[in-house]
């Protein structure tokens, strides 16, 4: 099928990559604009953002990118305006920031804790409260949040502040889709499992194995019953048909997408 998501206009937060190659929020970009859909790509960063709109421009595809700190409410404001001022309505918004930091309960500092609330869980609800008005107001629309399966289960290393935040965003995915159902409005949330994207090098190889990523890899693809990490695009496929129309009854409800990882601990 082609044309998936087309004439959507999408808005990404998270549509950068923290290095080379394809980030969970950079695949969906360019994987919805290969779809139809316009997009509206938000990063922290610009170079990233700014090459995600370039590899869609190259492509043929629009994209417009936006410079945004979503954890703060004013930043998110400015933001959803100015999608509205690119391209007059917003038909899909996958949250897609996030990131984690060691630590159990006793050892992570409380500033380290309030800092993963915010960046994990609060830009969920910032954004999703600045999009759907919009959304209700158009009588139609598809939020994607992403959680973790460390959401779901131990994954090898304690980061309790990221594992209660992914839980949290399942459960807020679940009442934003009761709340709106009747309003034309969808929710629905990816989890993804152990993935090979730039974070694994840019940061969970430094926290977790002292700059090891052989050695990281390695274990993290050991751990997966299928024998190997999944990638962006993995994630991609999946926000794209929750975004898309094939997925018009689907709203409440979380893809697994690990590899069978979670099954080891059913």
């Amino acid at each position: 099928m082609a044309g998936r998501v087309q004439d959507k206009v999408a808005l990404v937060t998270g549509a950068g990559s923290v290095g080379p190659g394809w980030g969970n929020g950079k695949a969906s970009a360019v994987l919805m604009a290969r779809e139809g859909a316009k997009i509206f790509a938000v990063d922290i960063n610009p170079d990233a953002a700014e090459e995600t709109r370039r590899i869609i421009a190259e492509e043929g595809g629009t994209c417009t990118a936006h410079v945004a700190d979503v954890t703060k409410a004013e930043t998110v404001a400015a933001m959803v305006d100015a999608c509205m001022s690119a391209y007059g309505r917003i038909d899909i918004l996958h949250n897609n920031v996030g990131g984690s930091a060691p630590g159990g309960p006793v050892e992570m500092p409380e500033e380290v804790w309030d800092r993963q609330m915010n960046h994990n869980l609060k830009h969920v609800y910032l954004v999703s409260r600045a999009v759907l008005p919009i959304m209700e107001k158009q009588g139609k629309g598809a939020i994607v949040n992403m959680s973790s399966v460390a959401a779901l289960s131990f994954t090898g290393a304690h980061h309790i502040a990221y594992d209660a935040t992914k839980a949290a965003i399942i459960r807020f995915s679940q009442a934003v889709a009761m709340q709106y159902a009747a309003k034309g409005i969808r929710c629905n949330t990816v989890i993804p499992g152990q993935m090979h994207t730039p974070l694994v090098e840019a940061r969970l190889a430094g926290d977790r194995a002292g700059g090891d990523v052989e050695r990281i890899i390695r274990e993290r693809n050991e751990r997966v019953p299928m024998g190997h990490m999944g990638d962006g695009w993995d994630v991609a496929y999946a926000v794209l048909y929750l975004a898309s129309d094939e997925a018009k009854y689907v709203t409440g409800t979380e893809i697994l997408v690990d590899g069978g990882l979670t099954l080891k601990s059913n």
